[in-house]
Parts: C-alpha cells; structure tokens; sequence
C-alpha cells in the first residue's frame, strides 16, 4: 500500500469519526489521492464521481424509496398495522409481536429500517407503555425489529451491495427472505418468553374466529402481493430488477387511488421526500466509485486476497474473521457508507475461499443490521432513542438478550447457506 493510499484511508476515517457526511469524507480522501499522485490525471476523478451513477441498476434506488413512501401516504401502513393487531393478538406480549412482524411485512414495502423504526416509534411506543411495557424495552424492540427491513426485498442495501460487487440483485432479493424470516422468528419466539417472565398480556383473550382473521387480512391483501409480484416478475423475466421499482411505483399509485388516501399534495410531498432521500444516497454511491477506481489501480483487493488466502486455512474462519470485523466497524460507521468501502474488498475473497456470492452478501447485509443497532453510533439506536426520550445506558441495558439472539442467528446464518441459497436455488 503506497504513502498516498495510507494517508487517503486515515483522512476518510478521521471525517467520518468526526460526522463529516459520508460522500464528503469519501470524495476528500479520493481527491487528495488524485492531487498528490503526479501519474493520474485529475480528470479521472470527475469521470468516475459522474460515471459511478450511470448505472441502470442504480435507477432501482430511487424507485424502490419513492415506491415505499407512497405506500405511507397511501394508507397501507395502517391497514397493514390492523391486520398484525389481530394476527397477534392472543400471543404473550401481543402488542411486541405487533411491533415484530409490522417490520416483517412493511420491510417488503418501505426498504428502510429508519423510516420503518421511526414510524413504528411514533404510533407504537406510546401504545405499549400505556400496556405496561417499559420504554427501554419497547426502544430496544422497535429498534431490532427495524433490522429486519434490510433482509426483505426489496431493500436499498441489497441493491447498493449487489451493484458495486456485480452481484445478483434479484437473487439477492430471493436471498433476503430466509434471513429475515430467521430474525422474525426468532424474536417472536424470544419476546413470547421475556413477554411470560414480565407479565406482558396479550391484547386479547377470546379465540379468533376464522372470519375475524379474513376480516384481517383483507385490507392488507394488496399491498402484500407486492413483494411477491417483484418477486416473481423478475424471476420470469417479465422486468429486472430496476424496471422492478418502476414497477413498485405504479402499484403504490393505483393503491392510494383505489384506498382514495393519496391526495395530490401527498404526491408532491412524497415526491420531494424522494429526491432527498435517493440524492443522499446516490451521493454516496458517486463517492464510493471513484474510491473503488483507486483501490483497484493499486491492487488493493488483489493484494488483500493473496494475503488472506495465505493467512486463513479455511473458508469457516475467514468467514468467523470477517463476522468480528464487520461487527466493530458496524459499531462506528454506518452500514452503507462500510459497504461501499468494504464489499469489493471482501467480496472477491469470499469468492476465492469458494463461499456462494449470494451467501456472502446476506452475511455481510445482516452484519450491517447488527451494526446499526449497536452503540456507540448505531443509527437504529439513535433514531428510536431520539424519538422515544430512552437513555442509551437504559437501552444498552435492555439489549442484552437482544445482542446474544443475534449473534445465535448471525452464526446460523453464517455457517448454515441453506437459509440464504435454499429459495434462490428453488428459483433459479
């Protein structure tokens, strides 16, 4: 690793320790790479900053982020919202297990865990402390079911990740479900039992009829065929993975016009929403090519592997190796703003070591969910504990059990593919 290189990697470090956005840190480091290297030409840098979004994949971003804010102003959040309520109702904890699957099926829809956290904050929270729940529980709880929302398609990180790892993005998708519904489960389960131990009743006690439960999910019938028809469009080859969000758009559009909510102000509002969330973001991904450019002229990633390959005897310790490291980083910078730095340094490892890249994508996906629920800079953490007044030690606190669930299922997930390969395998 050359002088300039070091120093360009201490530079982005040092600003995103400081807050300094993300792009901003990124594209002062790249800059100061090109300035003080005397063989590369400067105008290198502009070409890869404007050429790094040109991709046709990347148009999945802010499709899928207008698609999922549409969905709130249609309506289907609260319908949606309903159909858990009396799903869950006769279960420990009901109003937990609301809270639970509510991510579970809005991670198909919205595709970000902040906004699915902070709306779940919003009119949940309140709810379950009138029912008795401690804040610090319903904080740590809305904030790991929010971790859920990455692993569901379709999600942001997944496109992001596939596209600067030239991986699969429909697979990764198809992926996604298995460790998303591992997560579901296993919380569900795990909040029944803390929901027995503290005396959290369920929000009914009478037996749900088999007409209250089509009563149920009749409202939120047509929002969930939404994932299924992303799904299962992209597999027949009907769109890509990008027409896809397209596609996404105009089904949350003829929803708000057959629910009757989405007003012509709430388009213009969900309209200007999109443009600031997807501008953050492509931001980002503009940053992050130029810095693969320079990583790539100095071999980096090719350098890295021999090493490894060297270090490492075998694929299940780089993969416990990797879990570690990806776990601290995530502790400290956000789970994006690692991957754009990180995925094409890891990902052509794993490759080398014969790990599936789909497989490595949902590790790497679900670690990056670890991290954002994790102090001290987890933004899952600061989100919830910002709208619901919880102290970060009360929330650390109440973690615990949460940290060790996790980690049961990182490692489930690690060392067993089936649970990210088994559905892309029965699709493709």
């Amino acid at each position: 690793m050359s002088d300039a290189v070091l120093i360009m990697v201490i530079i982005m470090l040092g600003l995103l320790f400081l807050k300094v956005p993300v792009y901003i840190a990124v594209l002062a480091a790249s800059a100061y790479y090109f300035v003080v290297t005397p063989s590369v030409n400067e105008i290198i840098f502009a070409q890869q900053v404007i050429g790094g979004v040109e991709s046709i994949a990347l148009l999945a971003i802010p499709f899928f982020v207008a698609a999922g804010i549409f969905m709130n102003y249609t309506g289907v959040t609260k319908r949606i919202m309903t159909t858990t309520f009396i799903l869950t109702g006769r279960m420990n904890g009901g109003l937990a297990q609301v809270n639970i699957l509510l991510s579970t099926l809005m991670g198909g829809l919205s595709g970000s865990s902040l906004a699915d956290a902070a709306m779940q904050c919003k009119l949940l929270v309140p709810s379950m402390e009138k029912h008795g729940y401690s804040k610090s529980f319903s904080t740590v709880l809305t904030a790991a079911s929010g971790m859920i929302v990455p692993l569901i398609p379709p999600s942001v990180g997944m496109i992001i990740y596939g596209s600067i790892t030239n991986t699969s993005i429909g697979k990764l998708f198809i992926a996604g479900i298995g460790p998303g519904l591992l997560l579901c489960v296993t919380m569900m389960v795990m909040v029944r039992k803390m929901s027995i131990n503290r005396g959290y009743t369920p929000i009914r006690e009478t037996k749900i009829t088999f007409k209250e439960k089509i009563i149920a999910i009749k409202p939120a019938f047509f929002p969930m065929l939404l994932p299924i028809i992303i799904i299962g469009g992209i597999r027949i080859g009907a769109f890509t993975a990008t027409e896809a969000g397209a596609v996404a758009i105009i089904y949350a559009l003829i929803l708000g016009l057959f629910y009757k909510e989405l007003r012509l102000k709430d388009l213009m509002k969900g309209s200007k929403e999109t443009i600031g969330t997807a501008t953050s973001i492509m931001l980002i991904v503009a940053a992050a090519s130029t810095l693969s450019w320079i990583l790539t002229k100095e071999r980096i990633p090719q350098n890295l592997t021999a090493w490894l390959v060297n270090t490492i005897e075998n694929k299940y310790m780089f993969l416990f190796v990797v879990n570690i490291f990806l776990l601290i980083v995530g502790m400290f910078i956000e789970g994006n703003a690692s991957m754009i730095v990180l995925a094409p340094l890891l990902a052509p490892v794993a490759i080398a070591y014969g790990i599936d890249p789909i497989h490595f994508g949902m590790i790497y996906v679900f670690n990056s969910a670890i991290g954002a629920f994790s102090p001290p800079m987890g933004t899952l953490m600061f989100v919830t504990t910002g709208i619901t007044k919880c102290s970060t030690k009360d929330f650390m606190r109440e973690a615990i059990p949460f940290y060790i669930l996790f980690a049961i299922d990182l490692i489930l997930l690690t060392y067993f593919p089936i649970f990210s390969t088994f559905l892309v395998e029965l699709f493709y």
